[in-house]
């Protein structure tokens, strides 16, 4: 079941983060303070290397990260004007 209105897994990794600076984070995971910010802004999303390097740093699985960001872009799909696709007959 589809969450309504899931939070953008940026900020579920705020959260997580409580009052460490974003470059002492971005500096452990190894990537630029720079993509860290635009992941914890909600501008870009997790991938799946860095699900695995978000589980690794806060003990929790890849598994999560990206099923937060799988119910965050279908939540924001679903709701997105689009041309609906028929269901395809069987043959």
């Amino acid at each position: 079941m589809r969450m309504y209105d899931p939070a953008h897994p940026g900020e579920i990794l705020r959260e997580h983060m409580g009052s460490m600076p974003v470059t002492r984070l971005a500096g452990h995971l190894g990537v630029s303070r720079v993509t860290l910010s635009r992941l914890l802004n909600g501008t870009s999303g997790i991938s799946a290397e860095m699900a695995l390097k978000l589980s690794e740093a806060l003990g929790t699985s890849p598994e999560l990260w990206l099923n937060l960001q799988t119910q965050y872009d279908l939540s924001h799909a679903s709701k997105a004007k689009r041309k609906k696709v028929a269901r395809l007959a069987a043959a």
